[in-house]
């Protein structure tokens, strides 16, 4: 099957698990039968050619083999049956984009936070049980359980597959913005893998995070979110070089930047911010937008973007904002003020490859050659991504010839 057409199938996947899951009520049964119908597509549309309606052919496989599966169940059979003919398939599948619900319904509140999100990456995001457990420094069986967990809860729970009422929103929004958050930092640096991008998993999230914010035109939060996105993700075309390897920003083209992601980034940010209050999502999206801004790297506005961090960090308490303070502090005061924050970090980033690579960076501009080349080194052993492990291994080198 060609990259194209893997990449029609991974987009299409949660529309149409979120239109048989509505459909036949049963959220483990309607992924057991996309995921079959997914395989049946990657067995023959290579040889028959790609259906003039992918989607509806998705769905009409998926709603087949649930009736099957009704079928061969006889203990279920008159439970099922009776689901089956209230809301038998239909010969025309209807436009209707289900993602939004089934994103939702993935972060129903009878969940723990752990188990949404990975629920929500599995269904939504298409990402296998291995990748979230990488992203999230747990042991595979450890996600598993949850996905497996999660989808129990929510049959348990009788939940109908629908977009929550207005008075059950708010408290399902939280769990949905930071899946949405999780899915598009995922794709825009993956946790592991050959390449830098996951492309196709950074534009689902701002799909949806778009369908969100149409949903919640008003919610300021869901208008940072996008607009964070849009913002970061106008530099996708120059953080790789040819060879694959990332470009540090300060050395990006940034001739190469969709400036139309970063204008519409940049009015969707200001029109939250005028509503208020002023969320975390909001900031950093303004930390986006400085950089985006600045013509050059040199005219970036640091000590801004040092203060807007300060606040995050308030916001937040994350040990990985704590990091990106360390950058901005470093830019704006001199290395050595870089240095102190990491020191206060402790041992809450112990073992991550990141915390090397910016003590590393803090120290080559400190001049300590030396020491940047070990922590670059200490880090590109930890990196789980390729290009990242490739572009650390060869600063080490590099300051190891300087030496």
């Amino acid at each position: 099957m060609t990259p194209e057409a893997e990449g029609l199938l991974r987009a299409l996947a949660p529309q149409v698990l979120g239109t048989v899951a509505r459909r036949c009520g049963d959220f483990d049964a309607a992924e057991d039968a996309v995921q079959e119908a997914l395989l049946a597509a990657a067995r023959h549309w290579p040889r028959d050619g790609t259906p003039d309606s992918p989607r509806a052919w998705l769905v009409r496989a998926a709603l087949r083999r649930v009736t099957d599966q009704v079928r061969s169940d006889r203990a279920r059979r008159l439970r099922e049956e009776s689901a089956a003919l209230r809301e038998p398939a239909p010969a025309e599948v209807p436009g209707q984009d289900d993602s939004l619900a089934l994103l939702f319904l993935c972060c129903h509140p009878s969940l723990t936070p752990p188990s949404a999100v990975a629920l929500t990456l599995r269904a939504v995001g298409g990402l296998t049980t291995a990748e979230i457990a990488r992203a999230f420094l747990v042991p595979e069986a450890t996600t598993a359980q949850r996905v497996s967990r999660a989808k129990q809860r929510i049959r348990a729970s009788g939940s109908p597959f629908r977009m929550p009422a207005p008075d059950e929103r708010p408290q399902r929004l939280r769990s949905v913005l930071h899946v949405l958050y999780l899915m598009f930092n995922e794709g825009y640096t993956a946790a592991s893998g050959p390449g830098l991008h996951r492309v196709d998993l950074a534009d689902e999230a701002v799909r949806l995070a778009r369908l969100l914010h149409r949903a919640l035109p008003g919610d300021a939060e869901a208008a940072g979110l996008l607009a964070l996105m849009l913002l970061t993700g106008a530099r996708r075309a120059a953080r790789t070089g040819p060879d694959g390897l990332p470009v540090p920003l300060a050395e990006q083209d940034r001739s190469l930047w969709d400036r139309a992601a970063v204008a519409e980034g940049t009015a969707l940010l200001a029109a939250a911010i005028a509503r208020g209050p002023v969320g975390a999502y909001q900031v950093q999206a303004a930390v986006a937008a400085l950089h985006d801004r600045a013509p050059r790297a040199e005219d970036t506005d640091w000590p801004q973007i040092h203060a807007l961090y300060g606040l995050l960090e308030r916001l937040t308490g994350n040990p990985v904002v704590t990091l990106n303070r360390a950058v901005a502090a470093g830019m704006a005061d001199g290395p050595a003020a870089g240095l102190a924050v990491l020191d206060g970090l402790g041992g809450r980033l112990a073992g991550h490859h990141r915390l090397d690579a910016v003590r590393a960076h803090l120290l080559e501009a400190a001049g300590d050659t030396g020491g940047a080349a070990a922590h670059y080194a200490a880090a590109a052993a930890r990196a789980t991504n390729l290009p990242e492990k490739r572009h650390l291994t060869l600063r080490a080198a590099r300051l190891r010839d300087r030496a």
